[in-house]
């Protein structure tokens, strides 16, 4: 099959379409062949060397955790899922090897979820990664009706999920982006405030009594957070650990099915919307990790591989 690769640790140059053995499906595994993948920075944070210390990785390595396709196969004892099934899925393994940037990934079951009837595959391959991030996160928080709930981040893949789901879990959502993105922000059901210097005043003039969740998607934002909260609020980040030193909690988002298929459920639901940036080719991967790593795209980045 084909697929995307590196051999060594480094930037986009290191990535190359190569031909590599089609994936051994195992008892409890679902072979599902790509319809698209999403690229998300941890992707090429890994592929740097960056998260060598904490991540085992297999040369030659393919990247890529999210995925959108169609079951292939299953293996032994594979019962949720049958051929023709349409997924999605969180792919993270143990370690870092057979990634979606392929015709084909073995996954888990416990890893899958069915595709959401309302989004198309590109947006569908944009969901599982940053839709579980905040899911998990706001889960984790308690948010409920009627609760103010400040993000950070709101314009990017994670933080537009987040006002999303929170609005529809019936709370207020204040949410920070540049002035540009105000308006998508506004269309997602969140109260849009420009981030930098005098955040915690903007904030304030909106909700003088503070507000009673954080939830960090970009990093960078402890202090603000702790000027903005309320007495017995409660704030999580993905991107700082200090947090940790201020009563709030740290995260990492975990690849559970279950919690993909609640989301995914939750999604046709309500009509979320996932926010596709650009789609490229699978062969224009290194073009689609540079991208990525600018940081300033507003929405996910695909790449298409059917």
């Amino acid at each position: 099959m084909k697929a995307i690769t590196y051999s060594k640790y480094g930037n986009p140059d290191v990535l190359e379409m190569t031909e590599q053995p089609q994936p051994k499906v195992g008892p409890g595994m679902v072979l599902v062949k790509v319809k698209a993948a999403s690229v998300n920075p941890v992707d090429w944070k890994i592929m740097a060397g960056y998260l060598d210390g904490v991540m085992d990785l297999q040369f030659p390595a393919i990247p890529g955790w999210d995925v959108a396709g169609v079951v292939e196969s299953v293996g032994i004892d594979s019962r949720k899922f049958a051929p023709g099934d349409e997924v999605i899925a969180y792919g993270r393994k143990d370690f870092v090897h057979g990634g979606s940037f392929a015709e084909y990934i073995a996954l888990p079951e416990r890893l899958l979820a069915r595709k959401p009837k309302s989004l198309d595959w590109n947006e569908s391959a944009g969901l599982p990664l940053a839709g579980l991030t905040a899911f998990q996160v706001l889960r984790r928080l308690e948010v409920k009706a009627g609760e103010t709930v400040l993000i950070h981040g709101g314009s990017g893949g994670v933080g537009s999920l987040g006002i999303q789901i929170a609005a529809s879990w019936g709370a207020r959502v204040i949410a920070t982006a540049s002035e540009k993105n105000h308006g998508f922000l506004r269309s997602l059901g969140a109260e849009p405030v420009a981030y930098g210097e005098g955040l915690a005043g903007r904030v304030r003039a909106l909700s003088p009594d503070g507000v009673d969740v954080v939830a960090d998607f970009a990093g960078g934002n402890l202090e603000a957070t702790l000027q903005v909260l309320a007495d017995g609020g409660r704030h999580a980040s993905i991107a700082d650990s200090d947090v940790e030193e201020h009563g709030g909690t740290w995260m990492w988002v975990s690849p559970v099915g279950a919690d993909l298929q609640e989301l995914a459920d939750l999604v046709d639901d309500k009509k979320f919307r996932v926010e596709v940036a650009k789609v490229f080719a699978l062969a224009e991967a290194a073009d689609a990790f540079r991208l990525n790593m600018e940081g300033h795209t507003r929405g996910k980045i695909v790449l298409s591989v059917d």
